[in-house]
């Protein structure tokens, strides 16, 4: 088994390099589909999360108000980090569930966007990054997903910088061009890690 950390910035195309890897035959572990389901209704998980910041943030069906809570968290840090406190663990126990059911033979991505942020390079056997000039992010995030810039802005300050992901790097792929470029640099990326798999055995 190969065990690969994916990373990148919010609009920087992780999710997009991921999804060829996994059409590829990638087994992906998806950190943002955990971090959901923990906290889904009648979970522990969500029952921490309303006991630490009030009924106020569920809604009307019970449900997380993911987007109310959202203001919250990526207004102060102090919140963000109680926030983490409760779900990173359960999301970490999950993850490990998901990596030991997988194949012997397979590589397993984890797609995890606060990679850098919460020191987890070393448990993976290596890491890329997925990396975009901030203008690029910045575009992406107005214009593809509708979010105002203040918005946009305040999501990539709470972020690890750029620096700061490429310093931890094994691998990179540069995605400031079109989403067939990047393609390309996903298709050779695979061959690589294919390879290593194999030397490994």
């Amino acid at each position: 088994m190969l065990s690969v950390g994916v990373t990148g910035g919010i609009g920087a195309g992780k999710s997009e390099a991921v999804r060829r890897l996994a059409a590829h035959g990638a087994v992906v572990v998806d950190s943002d589909r955990i971090a959901r389901e923990v906290v889904e209704p009648g979970t522990p998980g969500l029952a921490a999360v309303v006991e630490e910041f009030g009924p106020g943030v569920l809604a009307a069906d019970g449900s997380l108000d993911r987007a109310g809570l959202g203001r919250i968290v990526f207004a102060d840090a102090g919140r963000r980090a109680a926030l983490n406190a409760i779900v990173h663990p359960l999301v970490a126990r999950r993850s490990a569930q998901l990596r030991a059911a997988a194949p012997p033979d397979a590589v397993v991505v984890h797609d995890v966007p606060l990679l850098t942020e919460n020191g987890l390079a070393d448990q993976y056997d290596l890491v890329v990054v997925v990396d975009a000039s901030p203008e690029v992010q910045l575009e992406r995030l107005t214009g593809l997903r509708g979010m105002s810039e203040a918005d946009a802005r305040a999501r990539m300050a709470a972020q690890a910088t750029r620096e700061q992901r490429l310093a931890i790097a094994d691998e990179v792929l540069h995605n400031d061009g079109t989403r067939e470029e990047l393609a390309a640099q996903v298709d050779r990326l695979w061959e690589r890690l294919r390879e290593r798999l194999r030397q490994r055995r």
